[in-house]
């Protein structure tokens, strides 16, 4: 967890002066729409693409010069601390989720909304997932790299030799290791991986390609990162040559919101100190893979994207951050009656009858219906949107927004690509809330319960444990109905995933093979 390894560089250091050298060194930035923290903290954690905001171009990232100015959230995650309890866990948000505010003007895919600023990133986590953001974390190329520069690199061992031409990764040989920060990048950052097949060509054209893309790459980053962790472990946090190295390589590449004082970071570098890497639940918000090759909505093309799937997408929510289902993931108060607000639900596929049907099992549930009716279908293929309005996020303050719990509690109740979303435009004159109906939707259980398996993981990574970084155990969200029988979609993406027998991990302490 890189801002865990941030923290525990600031909180080695003893020296006032060095304390109050180095935070001058931080970036900070104007982040709107931020939260107060309560008795839990949420920090946003994002890797950029940015190129252009590079201190040396490498033609191997694209230059600024050549056109690539795009900015991108390669990695969103989502740091999860509770004081009261010492409990550190991590949600991470694949990038190509497509979700109803990630810009502006609407709807994209979640990796596109830094372009327009960390403050729209945050409006789109918060408005269209119920999270609060109480903080901002922005690493760039560099700043990743230069983590594991000074600590002078990690070793990985490598099962199977593995090429990415975009990553440029390139491993030849079966074994441990050495990667520098340029190659630790490569690894992180891989997500058209080609893995050499057990007795195959040595030419790398002719090696298959990982399937999973994206949710394979985040796969790889948690295991990274666990890497890392006790790598930085083992140099001795609290020596103050070492934190000087580190915290002096890394702050002038960081960038955080206004109000992260320095002081702040103390504090929960002191609170979190003694948290193991090892311990972190590090989980992935569960999705459906978009397998047409190329999603349209409403008449442009957004390439490769994934819906959310409900129930596991809000019930891992729940999960990270201690919350119920009958509890709002924004601040932990009940949720309201069914009763207590009007629901308007509008076919949004022209599928016959959606609208009615889904009115019809709500008022069952004691849902007051207010109207229902038709919308323009966005394509051929849509995820179900559940509208919101209310006022609007502050710039700053506390967002009260009864609305949101009102979405919260509907979403509660379906199953299939499901998410929010805040615009009050979309809201039906007289309706709290409002349906836009999408494919494969279906009724949730009357009474939600947890609808997560746990598998044990595969023989091939039983021989993987070590003292360093410990088997994942694979979490599932099972196929709802409607979803399983449609081909257009991949099975629901599990939560926390083991490795592959190709995947890099840990080394043993001699750096030989694996841990």
């Amino acid at each position: 967890m890189v801002l865990a390894i941030f923290l525990a560089v600031v909180v080695g250091i003893a020296s006032v002066a060095i304390y109050f050298y180095l935070g001058s060194l931080i970036h900070h930035r104007t982040v709107n729409g931020l939260q107060q923290a309560g008795a839990s903290e949420n920090i946003l954690l994002v890797g950029s693409t940015t190129r252009c905001g590079l201190k040396h171009q490498d033609r191997h990232y694209g230059l600024c010069s050549l056109g690539v100015t795009g900015v991108n959230s390669d990695v969103t995650m989502i740091v999860h601390l509770d004081p009261s309890t010492g409990k550190v866990s991590l949600l991470s948000i694949p990038r190509d989720l497509f979700v109803p505010n990630a810009r502006i003007e609407g709807a994209n895919k979640i990796d596109a909304a830094l372009y327009q600023g960390p403050s729209q990133l945050v409006s789109a986590i918060e408005e269209d997932f119920g999270i609060p953001i109480n903080h901002f974390v922005e690493l760039n190329f560099d700043s990743f790299a230069s983590v594991v520069d000074a600590i002078g690199g990690v070793w990985m061992y490598f099962p199977r030799p593995v090429y990415d031409a975009e990553s440029f990764l390139n491993i030849r040989s079966i074994g441990c290791h050495y990667l520098n920060g340029y190659h630790a990048l490569q690894v992180v950052r891989a997500r058209h991986l080609q893995i050499k097949p057990i007795g195959g060509s040595n030419n790398h054209a002719t090696w298959p390609q990982e399937a999973q893309s994206d949710l394979a790459r985040i796969r790889r980053t948690h295991e990274f990162l666990r890497v890392l962790a006790a790598a930085v472990a083992a140099k001795g946090i609290g020596n103050p040559s070492t934190d000087l190295n580190l915290a002096t390589s890394v702050l002038p590449n960081l960038t955080v919101d206004q109000t992260f004082s320095e002081n702040h970071m103390l504090s929960l570098a002191e609170t979190f100190a003694t948290v193991s890497i090892g311990t972190v639940p590090q989980l992935t918000y569960p999705v459906l893979v978009d397998l047409m090759n190329g999603y349209q909505y409403k008449g442009g093309s957004y390439g490769d994207v994934a819906f959310p799937i409900q129930p596991g997408g809000f019930q891992t929510i729940n999960q990270v951050f201690g919350t119920s289902a009958d509890q709002s993931t924004w601040d932990g108060h009940a949720l309201p009656n069914p009763s207590s607000f009007s629901v308007a639900v509008l076919n949004g596929t022209g599928i016959a009858h959606q609208a009615s049907v889904v009115a019809d099992a709500l008022r069952v549930r004691g849902y007051s219906i207010s109207a229902t009716g038709d919308r323009t279908p966005v394509g051929p293929l849509a995820e179900t949107v559940v509208w919101y309005g209310g006022p609007p996020p502050p710039k700053s303050g506390a967002w009260v927004n009864p609305a949101l719990g009102a979405a919260e509690r509907v979403v509660e109740q379906l199953q299939g690509p499901v998410i929010m979303g805040y615009n009050p435009q979309a809201v039906t004159p007289g309706a709290t809330v409002t349906i836009q109906t999408g494919s494969d939707l279906s009724m949730a259980p009357s009474d939600p319960t947890a609808t997560t398996t746990t598998t044990s993981p595969p023989t091939t990574t039983s021989t993987l444990s070590s003292t360093t970084t410990q088997p994942v155990t694979a979490t599932t969200v099972p196929d709802v109905p409607g979803v399983a029988t449609d081909n257009r979609f991949s099975a629901p993406s599990a939560t926390a995933q083991p490795l592959e027998p190709w995947d890099p991990r840990a080394c043993n302490a001699s750096h030989t093979g694996p841990a």
